[in-house]
């Protein structure tokens, strides 16, 4: 069954928003974090994405069909959402990030071959109505190795959690759906540098890998981009991210098959500094 995660994502908003009225005055005594930098902030913006996904799910009578969700079910690969980042400097060296944003989608369509996904077979020219709800959520600690006047570069660790429901239907008996969520742990690096009082540019690569008898997984996330400070803690900036995903499992994880997914595309954002 399809669930509804409209009201998890409004009370993980107000959390965050009742969080950051609460903490606005503590944050406002500290102008600057390591480097000259802003002690916090909150970035609001639109995420202008570019999707490319497959998934694959298995079942008892055998493996399924890989399917293209763009190509094969009609999903539309362009995309713009709204995405929340921040972050935080408790002393000089040690910085927590997060981000949040959901990539949900829909579609109709009438298929060019024959699908089988989990115990269900969906015959050539079914129209299949297709729903992908695919949230993300990206919690990173960094520690800063070097702190010169104007930046900092550090090591990174976090979690990187998707969670995404599938449901392919057509007709009331007709319809599969599956559930699946992946925390990954990530390494990698950060850091960021103030050319100008106005102009800084940062970026972050994380990387996740791994592989057993059961499952296998691995995860590219890039981040680059610029800011530009209009008032003391007031910027807008552009970024671009690119994240590479495949995760497979090949016994009873919950989850059996594969699921691989590529998202990039432009970040568009105001920052407000505390």
């Amino acid at each position: 069954m399809r669930r509804d995660h409209a009201p998890h994502r409004a009370l993980w908003l107000c959390a965050v928003s009742t969080l950051l009225v609460s903490t606005a005055p503590a944050f406002a005594q500290v102008d600057h974090g390591p480097g000259g930098h802003e002690r916090a902030s909150v970035a609001v913006g639109a995420f202008v994405t570019n999707r490319d996904t497959h998934v694959r799910l298995d079942s008892a009578s055998g493996a399924g069909t890989d399917i293209n969700m763009e190509d094969e079910l009609g999903f539309d690969p362009s995309i713009t959402v709204a995405r929340l980042d921040g972050h935080f400097w408790f002393n000089e060296r040690h910085r927590f990030d997060a981000t949040y944003f959901d990539l949900n989608r829909s579609a109709e369509h009438r298929i060019d071959r024959t699908i089988k996904f989990g115990d269900t077979t969906y015959a050539i020219n079914t129209t299949i109505s297709a729903e992908q709800q695919f949230q993300i959520f990206k919690l990173d600690y960094t520690y800063a190795i070097l702190v010169p006047d104007r930046g900092f570069l550090g090591v990174t660790g976090g979690l990187y959690v998707s969670q995404s429901t599938y449901q392919l239907r057509a007709g009331a008996a007709s319809n599969e759906s599956q559930d699946l969520t992946a925390p990954l742990p990530v390494l990698g690096l950060r850091g960021d540098f103030a050319f100008t009082d106005r102009i800084t540019l940062g970026g972050a690569w994380e990387w996740f890998g791994f592989e057993s008898d059961s499952v296998d997984g691995r995860l590219v996330d890039f981040y680059v981009g610029a800011d530009y400070r209009i008032t003391k803690r007031f910027s807008t900036g552009l970024a671009y991210n690119r994240v590479t995903t495949s995760l497979g499992a090949r016994k009873d994880h919950g989850f059996e098959g594969r699921l691989s997914w590529t998202y990039d595309g432009m970040l568009l954002y105001a920052k407000f500094d505390f």
